[in-house]
């Protein structure tokens, strides 16, 4: 039998850098790359590499349908579609982080979204969400993951808002949970192993946005809940992630 949640822990987005490019251009022009550029990334060979994520979470028909991510002029994920998580390896060091539509590339396309100098320490795990802020605008975001050893029969539960929609309460087993949550935060808790039925509501209702849906919480993992899209389009949605603890 399913039981609430433990008492949570919230904070807002970590290692968060955003910048927009010729936003009302690529806007009309219905262009929306995504650009990854790498300043600083040397790392001996005793030093582990950092494991970072890319979401694409711009829901499609708004010019990112595919994007390509670039750290530097390497290209890092290929043919990334709405919705989808894929997870590299790299070296610790200072990225300047950014998207290209499908096709193009550092020196040949403009990219819309940019985080300069980001730092990614070495042995670090991270997820970048390409996303949409509250207000719809394509943004980046950059989270690090919690990978805390937990304790025995203990999972991690953490959910991150990335969607153009109002703050936001998320309910597991119809108790809320997280409360007040902004586009941009994260919310985080440990949890028994177990499944939880889980949904969204805007702040201070029971109006729902997202869900109900069943989220698993394994032991020894962090399993990341996103809730992406748009309100205003009928795009909302959740994706998971999962991330084994130490």
């Amino acid at each position: 039998m399913s039981r609430p949640l433990g008492a949570p822990y919230r904070e807002g987005h970590t290692m968060t850098a955003q910048r927009l490019r010729n936003v009302g251009l690529l806007a009309a022009a219905m262009i929306l790359p995504l650009t990854v550029v790498s300043t600083a990334s040397s790392a001996s060979a005793a030093v582990p590499d950092a494991t970072v994520s890319v979401l694409h979470a711009i829901p499609a028909g708004l010019g990112a349908d595919i994007v390509d991510v670039y750290a530097g002029t390497a290209l890092l994920i290929d043919n990334l579609t709405p919705g989808s998580l894929r997870t590299v390896r790299v070296p610790g060091g200072v990225y300047n982080l950014g998207v290209y539509a499908d096709g193009q590339a550092p020196g040949t396309g403009t990219a819309l979204l940019s985080s300069p100098r980001t730092q990614v320490p070495s042995g670090a795990n991270a997820t970048v969400t390409a996303n949409l802020d509250a207000l719809g605008t394509p943004a980046l975001n950059v989270f690090l993951n919690d990978t805390a050893a937990l304790r025995s029969g203990q999972g991690r539960l953490t959910v991150r808002h990335v969607a153009a929609a109002p703050a936001v309460d998320v309910r597991a087993n119809g108790r809320p949970l997280f409360t007040t949550m902004y586009n941009g935060k994260q919310a985080k808790t440990p949890a028994k192993a177990g499944n939880y039925r889980t949904d969204v509501v805007l702040a201070g209702t029971k109006q729902v946005a997202i869900g109900p849906a069943t989220v698993v919480i394994k032991k020894g993992v962090n399993t990341i809940v996103y809730a992406w899209g748009s309100a205003a389009n009928g795009t909302l949605a959740l994706a998971v992630q999962e991330v084994p603890a130490k």
